[in-house]
């Protein structure tokens, strides 16, 4: 009975690994019939495909000078952009004391280029005046319902037609403001110039930077609505994040309403706080507050309800991608300086074909010497070695190509010198296991025992080595940026794929050669050669046959034998046994 549970729970481990391998072969062939950015070619990195070069300059008010320590907080917010548009292995470095230089792999796609260049400071303002209607869609703190002293925020998403707009501006003002809702701050020349703005036409310069202290005439990101706007009394950097997802109903079940929910710090929650306690009791438009991204209105969301508790939710005519690209304008909007696009151009490989051609032959001499030391070491067992690698490497390219599809990630000579050492650990979980079931052949027990005895003990030591590795890849993964994460990451994938191959193919095809005649008979060149093990003189657990049992021929051999497999700690232990029986014979 135990003998057939051992069979089918081989054949069943097959059996899912097999399903795995065809269920990333099926999604990736699906994908690419309906989208061209998949593809079972992995996409390289920018050390080996070349791809595009963004250099950035900052843009400041007269007099003005940048520091170090803008310069590296810019650093910072484009390479989280970069990384938040799916694009791996770019590289975002600065050049002297001014510019930014941008490098991507490939073509980056629109949305990615358009987070690199809107790159002024992301500002909430008030609306003063605005071209279109009654807004259509909303923003709340989380809920779709509204409740008596619930906080909401209604929002507006750009779209309708324009229509005529109130005229706060009839008689000349005569008053000072006294907040930014005030219409005092629209004089006749602020709104002839509004009057004589025409969002199809080009009106800004480029990364134009502009005065917080005073009202802004300016259009949405489609050159559809235009907008007076009052000083900006919200900055950007008081973000502390902001996600997409659907809506939750009051019951907590999702609904197919996307939306965008954003997160503010303390500075930010209390001046948040008090516009919305100031907008909430206005009419349209001045209960609206627009969100400027490069001096242009990304979302102008309506107060519904006054917001203290620093969150809220954007709703309304969003899908997947839109809500995506709101979320990632707010969350990563934010910089210290403006900046304006100096240069682009496309840049070659720094490293290109040859040297991922002569990466890629490094990994395959290793392989070939693997596959040698393997035959000579454990003869037939040499099938398993070169069966599990074979295994490992068609899952890592499935898992690679997926991913490059899905999230893309980008194959970089770093991550090939990562695929390249993970060979070495996937090879150390073999020799642990063979050598366990050798241990166990030496002590007596038949191959069939001895495979499952063995991997009882091997599996504890494999899961501490790689988890060990995985630790390790994780930590250089979080804590580093560029090529040493490409190494990180395919360490800590291929450390993965090392668990899924030795527990669904290289145990379960043990248990099924076992029981085979050619290795069940320990024939001499199946790697389980009982006589040929006992010969040693090495019994395994650090035990050893007296030598006086062995032929006089043997006996010298087997001491040698046993000098080179005893372990540091078996060493030790044979000399408290000798030091022991010393003091017996004194």
């Amino acid at each position: 009975m135990a003998v057939r549970n051992a069979v089918q729970s081989a054949r069943r481990s097959l059996t899912w690994l097999l399903v795995i391998i065809i269920g990333l072969v099926g999604l990736i062939g699906f994908g690419s019939l309906s989208d061209e950015n998949a593809s079972f070619t992995p996409k390289l990195a920018l050390d080996l495909q070349g791809g595009t070069q963004i250099i950035l300059s900052p843009l400041l008010l007269d007099g003005a000078a940048v520091t170090t320590e803008q310069l590296d907080q810019a650093v910072s917010i484009i390479r989280q952009r970069v990384d938040a548009s799916g694009v791996s292995e770019s590289q975002v470095t600065t050049q002297g004391d001014q510019n930014i230089i941008v490098s991507i792999p490939g073509i980056p796609d629109e949305n990615t280029l358009k987070l690199i260049k809107a790159s002024a400071k992301l500002e909430f303002r008030a609306v003063l005046l605005t071209s279109v209607g009654t807004p259509t869609s909303s923003v709340d703190g989380g809920s779709t319902e509204e409740e008596p002293g619930q906080e909401d925020i209604e929002g507006e998403e750009q779209g309708e037609e324009p229509s005529a707009p109130e005229d706060p501006a009839a008689s000349t003002p005569n008053a000072t403001p006294t907040d930014a809702s005030d219409l005092n701050w629209i004089t006749p020349d602020l709104r002839a110039a509004y009057d004589a703005l025409d969002c199809s036409t080009s009106f800004r310069e480029a990364g134009q930077v502009d005065d917080p202290t005073i009202p802004l005439i300016t259009c949405d990101v489609d050159g559809f609505t235009k907008y007076i706007l009052g000083p900006v009394e919200v900055e950007g950097a008081n973000i502390s994040d902001a996600s997409n997802g659907t809506v939750q109903s009051s019951t907590g079940a999702s609904t197919n309403t996307w939306a965008v929910n954003l997160d503010f710090d303390g500075i930010g929650t209390t001046a948040f706080s008090t516009v919305t306690q100031r907008l909430f009791p206005l009419e349209s438009p001045r209960n609206q507050f627009a969100i400027t991204l490069d001096g242009f209105v990304i979302t102008a969301p309506a107060a519904r309800a006054v917001i203290t508790n620093g969150s809220a939710q954007i709703t309304g005519s969003f899908d997947r991608d839109s809500s995506k690209v709101l979320a990632d304008q707010l969350k990563y909007g934010s910089l210290p300086i403006g900046f304006e696009v100096e240069s682009q151009e496309n840049i070659s490989a720094t490293l290109g074909s040859e040297q991922l051609t002569n990466g890629l032959i490094a990994g395959l001499i290793g392989l070939i010497l693997v596959v040698i030391y393997s035959a000579f070491q454990y003869r037939g067992l040499a099938v398993v070695t070169v069966g599990s690698l074979l295994v490992a490497g068609i899952l890592v390219y499935l898992f690679i190509a997926l991913l490059s599809w899905r999230q893309g990630y980008r194959l970089s000579l770093a991550g090939v010198a990562g695929l390249i050492v993970a060979i070495g650990i996937t090879v150390d979980s073999f020799i642990v296991y063979f050598e366990r079931v050798r241990d166990e052949i030496r002590e007596g027990r038949n191959l069939e025992v001895a495979v499952e005895n063995a991997w009882k003990r091997a599996i504890r030591t494999i899961l501490a080595s790689d988890a060990v590795s995985f630790t390790a890849a994780t930590t250089l993964f979080l804590l580093t940026v560029g090529n040493v994460r490409g190494f990180a990451f395919t360490l800590g994938l291929t450390t993965i794929v090392d668990l899924i191959v030795v527990l669904l193919f290289t145990h379960p095809l043990l248990q099924l050669l076992s029981r085979t005649k050619f290795f069940s008979s320990g024939h001499p060149w199946s790697g389980f050669d009982s006589k040929a093990l006992k010969a040693s003189g090495y019994q395994g657990r650090g035990q050893f046959r007296v030598k006086e049992t062995l032929a006089p021929g043997k006996a010298l051999k087997a001491s040698r034998e046993a000098e080179k497999r005893q372990t540091i700690a078996e060493r030790k232990a044979q000399a408290a046994i000798e030091a022991a029986k010393g003091k017996v014979e004194r």
